[in-house]
């Protein structure tokens, strides 16, 4: 084996982030190896993605093999036909790499596609559980199955063919940045107003604020194309005021482009354009509102284009006296037709569209080349009359400064020009149809943007140095010899325009709209290039609103618009989309006022902006490991610099407009937000959540614990949380918006199948949860025992400050049948709980929790249920099918179809008889599980404080009365005391009540807890633990001695001697709380403590038992004997 290292392959410093070190191996060449054996030291071969190479590929071929790297994709991908000697993917090169078979892959892309990536099948790699465990018992060891493995190929191959034989079926039409990017934007920036209100612009604002104007909009749109690049490049993708005009607009452009820029660099984009940007990197409530807005906005954006080219037709048929009707209603009609028309280019495919944005951007371009031409062909006696005189300075000084006029104002004529500006997003709207989106979109936006920004700047500096803003246009109106010019340029150069001052006049730059086909060197030519850029633009946003609109219907972000997400055409076109954009442009069509449409869009592109540019900020801000665009000429605070002036430039044009579009944009949000679409994006929310829970958490190391703020925080042995759903209830109660809650699951048995079955159930769990709106979390181990897994729970659960300080569990109801181990087991936890200093609640309900049985019966019921609605089903396509065969096939289908008919409903019998039974037998154990959900009456929680622990007894249940479903229920108070002291006892735990400001119901003292119980009472309890005795005093010694040895878990007569006075006090409680609390909605009582070693488990279970026994709902609540409750302020 022979390998060609270069010593240069770390210390390259044109090497990219994306570097792959080809190695060598020459299995076919021996003279080769030979050679190289002791010779030079050996050279690696290099390939480098790098920014100058030819699709970000350079790589360093081998002699003579370069026709074997030609088959490889621009981003690093393989076609199938290609065959690589030195490919690590190839079986050969896997295994005389590694010298012995392997299930483990090389790093491949396609692991890490999505499931539907149209660019490539998404394979499965090994699971570690494959490679981590034997192979012999995971994986079957063939020639063929290693060589599967080891190149990534799932199981399904079937389905993978399948999907690739319809990619390949399918042809989409893809474009590249030239003809899908740059052609799409320059036509639509290069829209209505280069041609028919650049100069009304220039004359309001005269050159310096149109200038400005113009680069201010082109500033904002170029952060926003920047950050959106970012964002797409993470990774591979689906004084005068006329320049200040100008200026403003340039500004806005620039700054979104930089923000559009690092957005599509940082990760495939997809269709969907600026809705896929914002909602991927913001999430769907921000992309959800956003959507509907931007599409909305291309939407009457057709409608503002079509109405700039039936102006100009209009005018023609003005200029010629044919006109229809009048003025307004011709717009309306040629409106109408043109955009009846444009809908058929659209509808036909995107490869008609696309080769009509072509030709559209030829004429476009000889249409501007003719009017600068005309700038410098010498003027006639009739264009001198209405305004032009070529390059004069005179002209230039006069029309510098701003004349605004008919109420116009700066970012009235602003809102009026920015609509040209928007068309930056025309290249990102058809993401999906781009062959590589990340390259595509920040390449040819931004210079789109450079190249219509100098030619609007060259238009508007051109056509205001050579037309005044007001003309007669009549001949005779020139200067009679004597007059006084006043500073007048048009006076100046021989003509008298005063009379526009008093009346009004039809032409120059103030008046004539048409003012460039004066200008230009061949008229019709400017007609063509209007016609050209108003169809074009109106073009690009016919196919952007609809693909925009898909992209959201698909995501179902909103529920009722999935009709629109149907696809049609090997291109997948939104037909339906197209039409609802058809009808929504017809509306505003009928406007037909252009000034009045334009200020109407402006916002709705301006709130786009600003979230794109803010989206660009966000992700940067939350410094996710997963934002790395690409695009490297971006920051974060220009994009958040480009966020604000769009809102500021959104008010200052129109504050009403604005706070409507927020209004808009705010309801959508909350709505979004509410019916929380089940999607997850990996958004930059989600990731500024993470870091804000972080900082609070590390924040809240380093406050000191104080006695006010304690709170319940349980760890809840619920098992699987749907399991026992009572218990969870009734911790959920007292944690919710207060405390911590964690459910928790120890899995016992061979490790290897309860880490598999706990792996696999996490998530599911924790949706569970979340679907049930319990504000708790899941968690599990897997130990060899259950109070193992128990003990990992109560040391390690938990973060920082938000560690658990009190342990819930239920009370095992069948300990007198269990194993000895599950006893000392359960025991044991209560132990530990102690040890680590840990509240205990231990929770009795006569059904108990679990109800795993009850749920397995249901689910087997469901399942029957499905296969008789499928066996219906099936039943009903044969009846449907057999009966297209008319009159025999009827017969045949009625004697085919009676038996399965009567076999269904006998089967539906006895599912019924069976729901029935099973729910009759379980509606106690359902309706105990569901028993804390539902609102307690009038009623009581009868406290038994008997000792005192810290408060937690008492706590408790105050925070169970301040819950809606509990609030209507009264504590009362019982405490031992004595008879002699019943007063002083009773008003020293009213004065201590009341300090801690707990409301209560009564206060009863007992005296008698001490006094034996009754015989009947005492005897259920010696049966009770009757099995589980030793009597060794009834025996030798030797056969007592024995006996403790082989079972040490039994209740010697000693020790039952010597906790005698202890059992009688808990039956004693027993028949107490029988008598006092039997009506109670829940009681509450002081848990009684075993010594550890002395007292023995069954004997404490006695306890346990005996004091729960023939009781409404009790939590019995022993605190770790630290204050929780204080009455100090």
């Amino acid at each position: 084996m022979s390998m060609n290292n270069s010593p240069n392959v770390f210390l390259d410093p044109n090497a990219n982030r994306f570097q792959v070190n080809i190695i060598n191996e020459s299995h076919d060449n021996n003279e080769t190896s030979q050679e190289d054996v002791g010779s030079d030291p050996p050279h690696y071969e290099e390939t480098s993605f790098t920014d100058e190479a030819h699709n970000r590929l350079r790589i360093s071929y081998r002699p003579g093999k370069r026709e074997l790297y030609d088959n490889f994709l621009q981003n690093g991908e393989k076609t199938e036909a290609s065959s690589h000697p030195y490919d690590t993917h190839t079986k050969m090169y896997y295994l005389q790499t590694f010298g012995h078979n392997t299930v483990d892959p090389v790093p491949k892309i396609d692991y890490y596609r999505n499931t539907g990536s149209i660019s490539g099948n998404k394979l499965s790699r090994p699971s570690l559980l494959e490679i981590h465990e034997q192979l012999a018992k995971n994986i079957a060891v063939s020639t063929g199955s290693v060589e599967r493995v080891a190149n990534g190929e799932s199981t399904t191959g079937d389905e993978t063919a399948v999907s690739k034989e319809e990619e390949n079926k399918t042809g989409f039409v893809k474009f590249g940045w030239v003809k899908g990017v740059l052609v799409r934007c320059m036509l639509n920036i290069w829209g209505v107003m280069l041609f028919i209100r650049l100069s009304w612009i220039v004359g309001q604002a005269g050159i310096g604020l149109g200038v400005f104007i113009i680069l201010l909009a082109t500033m904002v749109t170029s952060i926003t194309g920047l950050s959106t690049s970012a964002i797409a490049t993470n990774g591979f993708v689906r004084g005068g005021l006329g320049i200040i005009v100008i200026g403003l607009s340039v500004v806005v452009t620039t700054l979104t482009g930089i923000s559009m820029s690092a957005i599509c660099t940082n990760g495939v984009v997809r269709g969907g354009g600026a809705y896929y940007l914002i909602s991927r990197s913001l999430g769907p409530e921000f992309g959800g509102s956003i959507g509907l807005i931007f599409a909305f906005a291309n939407a009457v954006a057709v409608a503002m284009y079509v109405v700039g080219f039936a102006e100009t037709v209009v005018e023609l048929l003005k200029e010629s006296d044919t006109l229809m009707v009048d003025e307004s209603n011709d717009i309306r009609i040629i409106g109408t037709i043109t955009v009846v028309c444009l809908l058929g280019i659209s509808v036909a495919g995107m490869e008609w569209e696309a080769k009509a944005q072509v030709i559209l951007l030829f004429v476009l371009l000889i249409a501007i080349a003719n009017f600068f031409i005309g700038t410098v062909i010498p003027t006639n006696n009739e264009k001198k009359a209405r305004g032009f005189f070529n390059y004069q300075a005179s002209i230039f000084a006069e029309n510098f400064g701003p004349d605004f006029r008919s109420g116009e104002g700066f970012f009235s004529v602003f809102a009026i020009f920015f609509p040209a500006a928007t068309g930056i997003l025309a290249g990102a709207n058809i993401s999906g149809d781009l062959k590589d989106p990340q390259i595509a979109i920040p390449k040819g936006t931004m210079l789109a943007i450079v190249i219509t920004t100098v030619a609007y700047i060259g238009v508007a500096i051109c056509v205001a140095s050579c037309v005044v803003r007001d003309a007669t246009g009549n001949v005779n109106n020139t200067v009679v010899p004597g007059m006084s010019c006043n500073g007048s340029s048009a006076c100046s150069l021989g003509y008298d325009f005063s009379r526009c001052a008093s009346q009004p006049c039809d032409y120059g730059l103030m008046n004539n709209f048409q003012v460039m086909s004066m200008v230009s060197g061949f008229g019709p030519l400017i007609t063509a290039g209007i016609f050209s850029a108003t169809l074009s633009s109106a073009l690009a946003s016919l196919v952007s609103a609809p693909k925009v609109f898909q992209a959201l219907c698909k995501d179902n972000v909103y529920k009722g618009l999935e009709f629109f997400a149907k696809g049609y055409g090997k291109n997948n076109e939104p037909i339906r989309g197209y039409v609802l954009t058809f009808v929504i442009a017809m509306a505003f069509i009928l406007i037909a006022e252009l000034n009045t449409i334009a200020p109407i869009i402006s916002n709705f592109f301006l709130a786009s902006y600003a979230l794109i540019n803010f989206s660009c900020f966000h992700a940067s801000y939350a410094k996710s490991p997963g934002w790395r665009p690409a695009f490297r000429y971006y920051n974060m605070w220009v994009s958040l610099f480009g966020a604000l002036l769009c809102c500021g430039v959104m008010f200052v044009i129109n504050w009403w407009a604005a706070l409507i579009t927020y209004a808009i944009e705010l309801f959508l949000y909350i709505y979004v937000t509410y019916k929380k679409p089940e999607v997850n994006w990996g958004s930059s929310t989600q990731a500024l959540y993470y870091i804000n829970a972080l900082d609070s958490a590390l924040a809240l190391t380093t406050v000191e614990d104080h006695v006010k703020n304690f709170r319940p925080q349980c760890i809840a042995l619920t098992g699987a949380p749907m399991i026992r759903p009572a218990l969870l209830d009734i911790t959920h109660t007292f944690t919710k918006n207060n405390g911590l809650c964690i459910c928790c699951e120890v899995y016992t048995g061979p490790r290897k199948l309860c880490v598999k079955e706990m792996n696999s159930g996490m998530a599911k769990k924790q949706a569970w949860l979340t679907k049930n709106k319990r504000k708790a979390f899941y968690a599990a181990v897997a130990a060899d025992s259950f109070r193992d897994g128990v003990k990992s729970l109560l040391q390690a659960s938990g973060l920082g400050r938000m560690k658990p300080n009190t342990l819930v569990i239920g009370f095992k109801k069948d300990w007198r049948n269990a194993a000895v181990a599950q006893v000392e087991n359960y025991v044991g936890v209560i132990h530990d709980a102690f040890d680590f200093e840990l509240g205990m609640i231990i929770i009795r309900i006569s059904q108990g929790f679990d109800i795993s049985q009850v749920l397995q019966v249901q689910e087997a019921l469901e399942k029957l249920e499905q296969e008789r609605l499928a066996l219906e089903a099936t039943i009903k396509e044969n009846d449907f099918e057999e009966g297209k065969s008319g009159i025999c096939g009827f017969f045949r289908k009625a004697s085919t179809f009676h038996i399965p008919k009567h076999e269904t409903k006998k089967e539906t019998t006895i599912n019924t008889i069976q729901s029935m039974h099973v729910g009759e037998f379980n509606q106690k154990l359902l309706e105990a599980s569901t028993q804390f959900k539902k609102k307690q009456g009038k009623g009581t929680i009868d406290i038994w404080w008997l000792f005192d622990d810290g408060g937690l007894t008492i706590l408790i249940p105050y925070i169970l009365t301040i819950r809606k479903k509990w609030k209507n229920c009264k504590l009362r108070i019982f405490t031992g005391g004595k008879v002699n002291r019943i007063e002083e006892e009773k008003l020293g735990m009213a004065s201590l009540l009341s300090k801690f400001r707990i409301k209560f119901a009564d206060i009863n003292i007992i005296c008698d807890i001490n006094i034996k119980p009754s015989k009947e009472s005492w005897k259920f309890f010696e049966e009770m633990i009757e099995p589980y005795r030793l009597h060794e005093s009834c025996k030798d010694i030797t056969t007592a001695e024995k006996l403790k040895r082989e079972t040490p878990w039994k209740i010697t007569d000693a020790e039952l001697e010597a906790y005698k006075e202890k059992s009688y006090r808990q039956v004693r409680l027993n028949e107490l709380l029988q008598e006092h609390s039997r009506a109670a909605n829940l009681i509450v009582l002081s848990l009684p403590v075993a010594r550890k070693g002395v007292v023995s488990d069954y004997l404490y279970m006695a306890w346990l038992e005996i004091l729960s026994k023939n009781l409404p709902p009790i939590l019995m609540v022993r605190g770790n004997h630290k204050n929780v409750l204080t009455f100090y302020s």
